[in-house]
């Protein structure tokens, strides 16, 4: 076997092994909360379709007229020829709801981490990241080339000792965590993160891609509470509970006309075709118009936590956690074989010895197939 070969099949072998490699499933959505897969129609409980927003009557029809308007693609970068007249409308929206002065919306989640970080940070600089972020922000921190530190998952104090500790030794500083984080569905102490960054003259940066939309009113996790937290760095996703794709960063007028000059995956990026950002707009004037809805994914998941005996969730995320990766993929068959998706979470994306069964809750989602998925996961998947 040649070296190449030899190699991919070495590294697949070893994840077999370990019950990590994986694999893509061809999966139809009939609609917000049923697939089709492997010929077996389920409900799903493992997409972040929070408000059904991806099939909603409105939310398609604003795709479909910007496509006959202005085609299928932007055409180039947005820099270039590819800054459709949509944006503007999109990115007016997105600061309002964050209470921002501007925003500027990226081509990904992903891509808007990894350009926003290293705008910020140099090889001088200093980046310290919630221990369980997003794999995107540790890729954004180490593009940065600064030092990059780990605080221990929504530990203040801890932070607090590595700014002490770091932050006079670099020219400038930043904290990075997830406003809700995905995988555990619990949400970051935005209010002491920001007064320990202050306190030592950092910068704040949220990540709210799991927030906005479901929590705060659906502004997002720095407004839960009838409160406002005002994070200098709001950033997040547009492919989640808004149900279109991209990614944007809300902050002051001068941080996003740095971005748009200096970061490099929104410079060198093709812009987001018109109909994802027409359906953007259309999924927050249904957000905006229907609080009451936009409220129904935490109000079922906290119905599941209550009937299986769990703490109340605080998002539309509950992980249910077993420990190794074949008790999560064994827990995954059970539940698909009674006609639910929900598929097994295993490191690297999660911690070692963590493997988990990630469960999330829709608005759409039936109060009794709620109550269904509970028993079973109380009686044959906790006990």
């Amino acid at each position: 076997m040649p070296t190449l070969e030899a190699f991919a099949q070495a590294k697949l072998d070893a994840l077999e092994h370990a019950h990590l490699r994986r694999a893509l499933t061809e999966t139809v959505r009939e609609d917000g909360i049923w697939v089709e897969r492997a010929g077996c129609r389920l409900l799903s409980f493992s997409c972040n379709d929070y408000l059904n927003l991806t099939q909603h009557p409105a939310v398609k029809q604003a795709a479909i007229a910007a496509v006959q308007r202005y085609g299928a693609g932007s055409g180039a970068s947005r820099l270039v020829t590819g800054n459709h007249p949509l944006y503007a409308e999109l990115e007016a929206r997105l600061a309002r709801l964050k209470q921002a002065e501007a925003a500027l919306v990226f081509g990904s989640g992903y891509l808007a981490n990894s350009g926003i970080i290293p705008v910020l940070i140099g090889r001088d600089g200093l980046v310290l990241v919630d221990e369980l972020a997003h794999a995107c922000i540790f890729a954004g921190a180490q593009l940065s080339r600064g030092k990059v530190l780990s605080f221990r998952h929504n530990d203040v104090g801890h932070l607090r000792e590595l700014l002490s500790a770091q932050r006079r030794a670099h020219d400038h500083a930043l904290v990075v965590t997830d406003g809700v984080f995905s995988m555990d569905g619990d949400l970051a102490p935005l209010a002491a993160l920001l007064d320990a960054a202050d306190a030592h003259d950092a910068w704040l940066m949220s990540d709210d891609a799991h927030g906005i939309g479901v929590v705060g009113g659906g502004r997002g996790s720095s407004f839960i509470g009838n409160t406002h937290v005002p994070v200098p760095l709001q950033m997040g996703t547009l492919s989640k509970a808004i149900g279109a794709y991209g990614g944007y960063l809300c902050a002051s007028a001068p941080v996003i006309d740095l971005m748009r000059n200096r970061a490099r995956t929104f410079i060198y990026s093709t812009g987001l075709p018109p109909s994802a950002v027409a359906a953007a707009i259309a999924a927050l004037d249904v957000i905006e118009r229907e609080p009451a809805y936009a409220a129904l994914p935490v109000e079922k998941a906290k119905l599941f936590t209550r009937r299986v005996g769990l703490p109340d969730a605080v998002s539309p995320i509950v992980p249910i956690v077993l420990g190794e990766a074949e008790a999560a993929l064994f827990a995954s068959r059970l539940l698909f074989d009674e006609g639910f998706l929900a598929a097994a979470i295993r490191p690297p994306t999660v911690p070692d010895g963590t493997a988990r069964l990630r469960l999330t809750f829709t608005a759409q989602h039936p109060v009794e197939e709620i109550e269904r998925l509970a028993e079973l996961v109380r009686e044959k998947i906790l006990t």
